[in-house]
């Protein structure tokens, strides 16, 4: 090398020197050819321009990945395992009767046409009559929406719940034949009283008030059988037995399921405020729910046999999302989510919640049916209409406005459960023969006369269940195999060209300055000889006396 090319060299900054080492040494593909020697300036350029554009695509597949990991982290499989019915509750059954009162009580159609007629003060029966209009069908209230408005309030102290418990219901419960799991029980027994909207219904296998509800109701109209050793989130403890509350079923088929016989009288039906259709209706539903009678139930007719078949469809969360807040894994866990009015968070619990608290706010007062507080007023009957617009209004607002912030149905932020058991059924009907079937047992057709027998049998499909899962779509580790696998890609880039990187960022620089600085300081000729100049004469001088020594 000869010295002007050392001069040259030398005379480099040391990051350039640094930068040049890193480029001659690195295992990432294509920065060596950045400044190789013999290289021309078009070659080093060409290399650069390559280099970037695979640097830009890797970050913009990145980038990709990245946001499908951030924004859709989650994804629902179905379970490795199938799991036996009896590992799941048997669903909570709510009846109610669209016969509510006897007709001895109460002949609702005479009486709501004198009101018609003579005005709402002539009747001495007022607030019976103000009660049961709140239990009447939509079609009633469509009908004579414009009377509703001049109702005036009830006179008695009472409130509606207590008015309609003490409304006669037209049904024997000792008439009714009960079986479950193949044995015969008492309908009292299996079934406990339940507040709806539909009035006093009759609930099998839901929780009690003290296990679902965080505040007092009237205990005469909720079920007051424990359930200690199950919850919706972990299932049934290792202590419960076949005879544990909610109960389940010992597997498929009609006989390990429910079975109900429910007898009716015609004189008692009543189709101004019931609606030109009889029967019963009735709710499948998760034992942690409470029963919401008008949106969704299964009509069992008169002279009927319904048989339902459940499909359950159970969804539970991966350990691994616990750590996700709740937006991302579109769910809430037990301890994410508190109701004000219930102990148990479901989907259907935060709705009715939201319902109730729309309802006060747009009506000034609750429907009587509606899982409240003490400091919240009960609406009179003059209020229905406003009830029905509230609820309308409600399920509008998750359909139009789910992006308004202000929207109260998106802060009510009613999103699922992480675990939840949903009951699909498939419902077949035959006709039951009563009075064949009664007088073939020896009764008289004269008694059977004006008898209605509707058959129920609710019973699981199948032995086995598929369960459903939330799980990660992308872990941190998934993420981070997709990442490394676009660097080899696009840059051959491992794990160990990072610590490099970091190494000629860091440590090597740290090394070369520690070398510099113990170097001593250079002459002015750079270490060089030093070289006299002189004139001619002193040359002259220079080559006589070197002469005369010779």
């Amino acid at each position: 090398m000869t010295s002007r090319t050392m001069k040259r060299k030398d005379s480099k900054s040391p990051a350039v020197n640094l930068l040049q080492e890193y480029c001659s040494n690195s295992s990432i593909h294509g920065v060596r050819y950045f400044n190789r020697e013999g290289q021309s300036r078009c070659e080093s350029g060409w290399w650069i321009v390559v280099f970037i554009l695979s640097v830009s695509s890797c970050g913009y597949l990145i980038n990709k990945i990245y946001q499908k990991w951030d924004e859709t982290p989650v994804i629902v499989s179905f379970h490795e395992k199938t799991t036996p019915v009896w590992k799941i509750p048997f669903p909570a059954v709510t009846i109610c009767p669209r016969t509510k009162w006897t007709s001895s009580w109460l002949n609702f159609s005479e009486e709501f046409q004198t009101m018609k007629e003579y005005g709402f003060n002539t009747t001495k029966r007022m607030d019976e009559m103000l009660t049961l209009m709140q239990l009447c069908d939509r079609t009633f209230m469509t009908l004579n929406e414009y009377s509703f408005s001049q109702l005036p309030n009830k006179t008695t102290n009472n409130t509606y719940a207590e008015l309609i418990k003490s409304t006669p219901i037209p049904l024997d419960m000792n008439d009714f034949i009960c079986y479950f799991g193949g044995e015969l029980n008492d309908f009292e027994f299996l079934f406990s009283t339940t507040l709806t909207e539909e009035g006093v219904c009759y609930t099998f296998n839901g929780l009690a008030a003290e296990d679902l509800l965080t505040v007092k109701m009237d205990t005469d109209l909720l079920g007051n059988v424990r359930s200690p050793h199950w919850t919706l989130d972990s299932g049934y403890s290792s202590k419960a037995n076949l005879t544990s509350y909610p109960y389940r079923s010992i597997g498929p088929g009609a006989l390990a399921g429910l079975s109900i016989m429910l007898i009716s009288q015609e004189k008692n039906l009543e189709y101004m405020c019931n609606g030109p259709v009889q029967g019963y209706k009735v709710l499948l539903h998760s034992p942690a729910d409470y029963p919401q009678m008008t949106n969704r139930y299964i009509h069992i007719p008169l002279d009927e046999e319904v048989m339902i078949a459940v499909k359950p469809q159970m969804i539970q969360n991966s350990r691994t999302l616990e750590y996700y807040p709740p937006k991302k894994r579109q769910c809430y866990l037990s301890r994410d989510r508190n109701l004000r009015f219930f102990r148990v968070y479901t989907q259907d619990n935060c709705n009715l919640e939201c319902l109730t608290n729309f309802t006060l706010q747009r009506c000034g007062c609750v429907r009587f049916s509606m899982i409240r507080s003490e400091d919240m007023p009960v609406c009179e009957t003059n209020k229905i209409i406003c009830m029905r617009d509230a609820e309308t209004e409600l399920l509008e607002m998750g359909v139009l406005d789910d992006d308004n912030e202000s929207n109260f149905h998106t802060e009510c932020d009613c999103m699922p459960a992480c675990t939840s058991v949903d009951y699909d059924v498939e419902i077949t009907q035959n006709e039951f023969e009563v009075v064949e079937w009664g007088m073939a047992n020896g009764e008289s057709r004269k008694e059977l006369e004006g008898l209605y027998v509707a058959h129920l049998k609710i019973y699981y499909k199948n032995a086995q269940i598929m369960k459903q899962k939330r799980s990660e779509l992308y872990g941190i580790t998934d993420f981070l195999a997709n990442c490394g696998g676009l660097l080899g890609l696009c840059l051959g880039v491992s794990l160990l060209s990072l610590v490099e990187l970091c190494y000629y960022c860091s440590v090597r620089p740290v090394m070369l300055w520690k070398k510099w600085s113990q170097v001593p300081p250079k002459t002015e000729n750079n270490g060089l000889p030093e070289v006299c100049l002189l004139s001619a004469a002193e040359v002259r001088k220079q080559d006589v006396r070197v002469s005369g020594i010779y």
